[in-house]
C-alpha cells in the first residue's frame, strides 16, 4: 500500500512521532539535573562525568549511520522500536547499578540504541513532507523534543528528592512506553516499492563515508553540526555541576531552570523556526541562532541572581533551538534519496561534538568553572564566520552557473 504525507495534509504520522520522541525526551530530561549527583555516590568527579557522557556520543558516531543506513532498507518504523526497546533497557542498568562500570555500560548500550532514533526520526519527517515544509516538520519535531527535555528535568528534580535512582527508573518506563506506541500506532513512512529505489551501493568503512560526505554538496553543514554539538555540549555536559560550585544549587534548583529556559526553546522551535525559514531562509535563520548562541554563552558567565540565570541560559537556549532544525531542514534538501544514510551521518557529525565537547569541557570545568562557556562561546564565533564564507562562495558558484 503506497504511503505519501506530504505537505500541509495528513500530518497525522508526523504528530505521532513527535509525540512518541516526546515521551522519550521526558525520560531522558528526567535524569539531566541529577546525573552528577547520582555519579557522586561513586565518587566521580566531573571528568569522570565527561567520559560517561562522552561513550554515550561515541557509539551514536559508531552506529548511527549503521542504522541510518538499515531504515532505507527496512523501513523507519522497525529501527524507532527497536532503538527505544534497547534505550529503555539501558536506563533500567543505570538506575540499579552497584558500581560505576554498569554507569558505563549502560551509556554504551544507550547510545548504541539511542542511535537508532534521530537519524531515523529526520528521515521520517523528510519521507512525510515536502521540501516547503521540510523546516516547519523539523521545527514541530524538535519542539516536541525540546518539550520534552523541558519538563523531564522537573520531574526528574521532583523525584530525586525521594530517591536518585527514581528518575532513571522513570526514564526506562517512558522508553518502554514510546517503544509500544511505536508497534501499534506509528504507521510506517517508507514504503516497500520507495525502499527497492534507493540503492545499495558498495559497502564502505565509517572513515570512507565520511571522507565522502566532507566533499559533497552536504560536507560544509556537517562540519557545522560539529560545531554546534561540540560548543552545545560544554553547556550541557558540565551545567550541573557549574550550578552546583558557583551558586550551590542542588538537582531541584536545576531542574526548574532548565524547565524555564526550556519552555522557551520549544515555543522558539514549534512557533518560531517554521516562520522564520520560510521568511528568512535556512542559512540566514542559521547564521542569526550562531550569534544568539555565542552571546548566551558569553552572558551566562555574568549571571549572579536566580532569574538572571534563567534569562541569559534562555538566550543560549533560544539560539540552539533554531540552530538545529534549520541545519537539519538545509542538510535534508541536499541529501536526495538517500535520507536515511546522510541523517545517519548528520547524526555521527552530532555525535562527535559530543564526544569531545564532555571531555574537554570536564578538563576545562576543572581549570576555571567558566572557561567551558567562554570556550563554547569561541566555538560559535568560529561557526560563525566559516557559515558566513561558505555562504559567500555558495553564491559565487551560483553565479559562475
Amino acid at each position: 500500500m503506497k504511503t505519501e504525507y506530504k505537505g500541509q495534509k495528513n500530518r497525522g504520522p508526523l504528530f505521532l512521532l513527535s509525540f512518541n520522541l516526546f515521551i522519550v525526551m521526558v525520560g531522558i530530561g528526567l535524569v539531566i539535573p541529577i546525573l552528577p549527583f547520582y555519579v557522586e555516590m561513586f565518587n566521580a568527579d566531573a571528568q569522570t562525568l565527561g567520559f560517561l557522557v562522552a561513550v554515550f556520543a561515541l557509539m551514536q558516531f559508531l552506529f548511527a549511520p549503521v542504522w541510518g543506513r538499515l531504515s532505507d532498507k527496512i523501513g523507519r518504523k522497525p529501527l524507532i522500536t527497536i532503538g527505544l526497546a534497547g534505550f529503555a533497557a539501558a536506563e533500567f542498568i543505570f538506575a540499579f547499578a552497584t558500581g560505576l562500570w554498569m554507569l558505563f555500560i549502560s551509556r554504551i548500550l544507550a547510545g548504541i540504541f539511542g542511535s537508532a532514533l534521530m537519524p531515523t526520526a529526520m528521515a521520517y519527517v523528510s519521507d512525510v513532507t515536502d521540501e516547503k515544509s521540510r523546516g516547519q516538520g523539523m521545527g514541530i519535531l524538535g519542539a516536541a523534543m525540546g518539550l520534552g527535555i523541558v519538563v523531564g528535568p522537573g520531574i526528574g528534580g521532583w523525584l530525586a528528592e525521594y530517591n536518585l535512582s527514581y528518575p532513571f527508573i522513570m526514564a526506562g518506563i517512558a522508553a518502554s512506553v514510546a517503544a509500544i506506541v511505536s508497534v501499534f500506532v506509528l504507521p510506517e513512512s517508507l514504503p516497500k516499492e520507495k525502499r527497492a529505489l534507493i540503492e545499495d551501493g558498495p559497502k564502505q568503512t565509517q572513515y570512507s563515508r565520511i571522507k565522502e560526505a566532507l566533499v559533497s554538496p552536504v560536507g560544509f553543514l556537517l562540519i557545522l553540526v560539529f560545531i554546534m554539538s561540540f560548543g552545545l555540549a560544554n553547556f550541557q555536559a558540565i551545567f550541573g555541576y557549574y550550578a552546583l560550585e558557583r551558586y550551590g544549587y542542588g538537582p531541584q534548583q536545576v531542574g526548574i531552570i532548565i524547565l524555564c529556559v526550556g519552555i522557551v526553546g520549544t515555543l522558539v522551535q514549534g512557533v518560531g523556526v517554521g516562520r522564520m525559514t520560510r521568511r528568512f531562509g535556512e542559512e540566514k535563520v542559521v547564521t542569526i541562532s550562531l550569534i544568539i548562541s555565542a552571546a548566551g554563552f558569553i552572558l551566562m558567565t555574568l549571571a549572579e541572581t536566580f532569574s538572571m540565570i534563567i534569562i541569559t541560559t534562555g538566550v543560549f537556549f533560544i539560539g540552539n533551538s533554531l540552530l538545529r532544525p534549520s541545519l537539519n531542514s538545509l542538510i535534508s534538501k541536499l541529501a536526495g534519496p538517500r535520507q536515511g544514510m546522510i541523517m545517519g551521518l548528520n547524526n555521527s557529525f552530532l555525535s562527535l561534538g559530543n564526544v569531545a565537547g564532555p571531555i574537554l569541557a570536564g578538563f576545562l570545568f576543572n581549570v576555571n568553572i567558566h572557561i567551558p562557556y567562554l570556550f563554547g562561546a569561541f566555538i560559535m564565533i568560529i561557526g560563525l564566520i566559516s557559515t558566513k564564507l561558505w555562504i559567500q562562495q555558495k553564491k559565487k558558484r551560483a553565479e559562475a552557473a
